[in-house]
């Protein structure tokens, strides 16, 4: 008996949440993504779903695969992009935040340490570490076989963990930094950024060649500094509010009425180890709407 129209779009409804953090953890970038799963719905609309026993695991089966090959293309955008490149920010719930192994797998620092992985070990490290998938439908979205994918993911596993923060900070502590930060941006006291900031903190901007940022990474503290005495408005038309962005807290930074910069931040002992700020506005769209993500 074939599965009726209506019925399919439910159960591509009912893992879209799940598909598009799939597609975003894999591929960084919101826009991305949102055009990935449109590709699986046109495949999953033709597909004789009467045959399909798991729709979960054949939806996601076919989310990795497409990922998998725009990855190629977006490789080839990235080699042209002006200065350094971060994720598309996702405004998200408070539900992803109480989630700490998802909010994790989503947050800025995370997604560039997977930026560091071949697209395979990306896949992997995704399915099985995020998502808990067993490791032959694993095998099967990436085409590989199970043993291999096995020793793929203890790879890719390694190469996270070494370059993951080093202690895991509760969303308390770390929205107290955050708020710390937000205060001596917003009152331009450099002396408490200072005490904010970690001593060899790396400061990221993004600006996609569209808005004025460093076009490389600043490393060091006085430099970072440097950095903020050189941009912060002194006419008080920049304001910062926190929000929920990637999972955890982090900030809105605006000029006049107009969202400036979304910020984010690695947090290890109590200070900021790395600050990550998004000034490209074509990765701006996404944090005025909670994103839904799930796993």
């Amino acid at each position: 008996m074939s599965q009726e129209p209506g019925d399919a779009t439910e159960a591509f409804v009912a893992h879209r949440n799940l598909l598009f953090t799939v597609a975003y953890e894999m591929l960084g970038s919101a826009a991305d993504a949102e055009d990935v799963l449109q590709e699986v719905w046109l495949r999953w609309a033709d597909v004789e779903h009467a045959e399909v026993r798991e729709p979960r695991a054949y939806l996601v089966r076919i989310t990795t695969r497409l990922a998998l090959n725009r990855i190629r293309t977006l490789a080839r955008r990235r080699e042209s992009y002006v200065g350094p490149w971060l994720p598309e920010p996702l405004l998200t719930s408070p539900d992803v935040a109480e989630d700490v192994e998802l909010a994790d797998s989503v947050s800025t620092a995370m997604l560039l340490v997977l930026e560091t992985l071949t697209p395979t070990e990306r896949a992997v490290f995704v399915l099985r570490e995020v998502f808990d998938l067993p490791y032959d439908e694993i095998a099967a979205a990436v085409d590989k076989t199970a043993p291999a994918v096995r020793q793929i993911a203890h790879r890719a596993r390694s190469h996270v963990e070494a370059r993951r923060p080093r202690e895991v900070v509760s969303e308390q502590d770390r929205a107290a930094v955050v708020e710390r930060f937000m205060a001596a941006v917003a009152t331009g006291d450099l002396q408490g950024l200072m005490d904010v900031l970690s001593p060899d903190v790396v400061l990221i901007t993004d600006g996609g060649g569209k808005k004025q940022a460093a076009l490389r990474p600043i490393h060091g503290v006085e430099k970072v500094l440097r950095f903020f005495a050189g941009v912060m408005p002194t006419d008080g038309s920049a304001s910062a509010a926190p929000t929920l962005v990637n999972g955890s807290t982090g900030l809105r930074l605006l000029l006049g009425d107009e969202l400036d910069t979304i910020a984010t931040m690695r947090v290890d002992g109590g200070r900021v180890t790395a600050l990550y700020l998004v000034r490209n506005p074509d990765k701006l769209g996404r944090v005025d709407e909670a994103v839904g993500l799930a796993r």
